[in-house]
């Protein structure tokens, strides 16, 4: 990947922290709503640590908490993958610490609805361009390799105890406005990134043997060749099929696009694979 491919990536991920941050110092929090995973953890902590000689900021929770999911993102997700999320993790907790929390409505319905729109798109950005927020995605894809299980399981099992908590502490019109603000979020990011665990490229390119060997060399992924003709040219082309993760994608592009730019790619969710998939990944 390009020096200038990595300068963008790291913006993207800065840009996506602040966006969260924002989200929460000016909507969530202000208004005791709860965002989703490890964020709505620390926010949790945080309220219940207010009443205790111990007091600690919704920020230096959420960087400390990751700090476990780092190391084992580390192990068994991917380095570079887990590298750009405990960026983009303290790059949240220094936004969370250098804004202040401010009320900017009144209205609990727009911050929850606000709050997890603007959550949302820092944290749909930053999946496009191959990183994560950390923490739960880190988590979940973990237990998904160990357990054979989806992926979005262990999401809704962490978001329905963070909604129980908030209900059973600080009353369930909180946590039905937590619930919004949850909901809000997924649709939100759905728009912005897909969430299906498996896509689909179907490659048409001229230099289908440079390309095979790149991303070879990048990703632990099988291949399939056909022979393609241009319809309008007759040119003898390739067509190359591969399954990859969501999180895998971002690499995959720019992989293309060094080998060669002129090449058509076909991007398709994929619904169910039958056969060998290594879950290992990268």
């Amino acid at each position: 990947m390009s020096l200038f491919s990595e300068a963008q990536k790291v913006i993207i991920v800065i840009l996506g922290a602040l966006f969260g941050a924002v989200s929460l110092n000016y909507f969530l929090i202000p208004a005791n709503v709860y965002a989703s995973g490890f964020t709505g953890i620390a926010q949790l902590l945080a309220r219940i640590l207010q009443a205790t000689p111990i007091p600690a900021s919704t920020g230096i929770l959420l960087f400390l908490l990751n700090i476990p999911v780092a190391i084992l993102g580390w192990r068994k997700v991917g380095k570079s993958f887990t590298i750009y999320s405990i960026f983009s993790v303290a790059a949240t907790s220094f936004f969370l610490e250098l804004i202040p929390i401010r009320v900017i409505s009144e209205d609990i319905l727009l911050n929850a609805v606000f709050g997890g729109v603007l959550a949302a798109v820092g944290i749909g950005f930053t999946l496009k361009w191959g990183a994560s927020t950390g923490g739960m995605d880190i988590v979940a894809m973990v237990l998904s390799r160990m357990k054979d299980r989806p992926i979005g399981i262990y999401f809704f099992s962490l978001n329905s105890l963070i909604i129980l908590t908030a209900g059973l502490l600080y009353g369930w019109e909180k946590a039905l406005y937590t619930l919004v603000t949850l909901y809000v979020t997924s649709r939100v990011i759905d728009v912005i990134h897909t969430r299906h665990e498996k896509l689909t490229a179907m490659i048409i390119t001229k230099k289908g043997a440079e390309l095979q060997k790149a991303i070879h060399n990048q990703m632990v992924r099988g291949i399939t060749k056909l022979p393609a003709k241009g319809g309008f040219t007759d040119e003898e082309k390739e067509l190359l099929f591969i399954v990859v993760t969501r999180y895998e994608l971002y690499d995959l592009e720019h992989i293309i696009k060094e080998v060669d730019p002129h090449a058509f790619t076909n991007i398709v969710n994929t619904t169910g694979i039958f056969g060998f998939f290594r879950t290992e990944g990268k």
